[in-house]
C-alpha cells in the first residue's frame, strides 16, 4: 500500500514527557494537545515515585513508567521504550537527571527542555526551581525569564531554542518570580513544541 506524502505528514507525532515533580507543565502540555489530532503525549516518564505528575498522568488517562538510577543509566530500558513509543520529541519539564549518551545520540536533536532563566545565566547541576529564582534575586538582576533549549550531554548547556522574558521587581521574592516564571512557561512552552513538530 503506498502513502501519500500528505498521509505521512498527517500521521500522528509522539511526545514523550519526563518529569521529576509536581508536573504542572506536563498537564498544560497534555491539555494542550487535547485539542490537535496530530500531535499526542504518548506516556510520562518519571525518576520519583512520589511525583505529582504520576497523579496528573493518571488523572488525564496517559501511560506512565516509573523508573530507577540503575535502569535509565546502566541499560537500554528506556531508551528500548522510547522507540518502543515512536516518540518523535522528548519533551523535560522539570526533570532533573543528565540524559544518558544513548538516549542522546538516538534522538538527536529531538530532546528539549525549559529552564526557569535566561540562559546562559543560572544554569547547571543543582539550579532548579527556587534555587535558581533566588539566584536571580539575590544577585539583582531586573529580568528573568524563560529558555527552552536543545538538550546535551551537560547540563543546561544545548542551543536555545526560545526565550521570553519577565521583569524582576524591587520587592518579588523567590516565590513572586515563580509565578512571572510558571506564566511564561505555559504560555509559550507548548506552542513552541508544536512549532517543533
Amino acid at each position: 500500500m503506498n502513502i501519500s506524502k500528505e498521509q505521512l505528514s498527517r500521521k500522528t507525532k509522539n511526545i514523550a514527557i519526563f518529569a521529576s515533580g509536581s508536573g504542572t507543565n506536563a498537564e498544560n502540555i497534555i491539555r494542550y494537545f487535547f485539542q490537535n489530532s496530530n500531535v499526542k503525549v504518548s506516556k510520562i516518564y518519571t525518576n520519583n515515585a512520589e511525583a505529582g505528575v504520576i497523579d496528573r498522568a493518571m488523572s488525564l488517562n496517559v501511560p506512565f513508567l516509573i523508573f530507577n538510577r540503575s535502569d535509565f543509566y546502566q541499560t537500554t530500558n528506556i531508551l528500548d521504550d522510547l522507540k518502543k513509543e515512536n516518540i518523535e520529541l522528548v519533551v523535560l519539564a522539570g526533570f532533573l537527571w543528565l540524559i544518558p549518551e544513548s538516549i542522546i545520540s538516538n534522538f538527536k536533536n529531538q530532546i528539549i527542555n525549559i529552564h526557569p532563566a535566561l540562559l546562559p545565566k543560572y544554569g547547571g547541576k543543582g539550579m532548579y526551581g527556587t534555587f535558581v529564582h533566588s539566584k536571580v534575586i539575590e544577585m539583582g538582576e531586573k529580568e528573568s525569564g524563560i529558555t527552552i533549549h536543545y538538550v546535551n550531554d551537560k547540563y543546561d548547556d544545548g542551543n536555545i531554542i526560545f526565550q521570553a522574558k519577565c521583569e524582576v521587581a524591587l520587592n518579588d521574592t523567590p516565590e513572586n518570580l515563580a509565578k512571572k516564571i510558571h506564566k511564561l512557561e505555559f504560555e509559550h512552552f507548548p506552542k513552541e513544541i508544536e512549532k517543533l513538530l
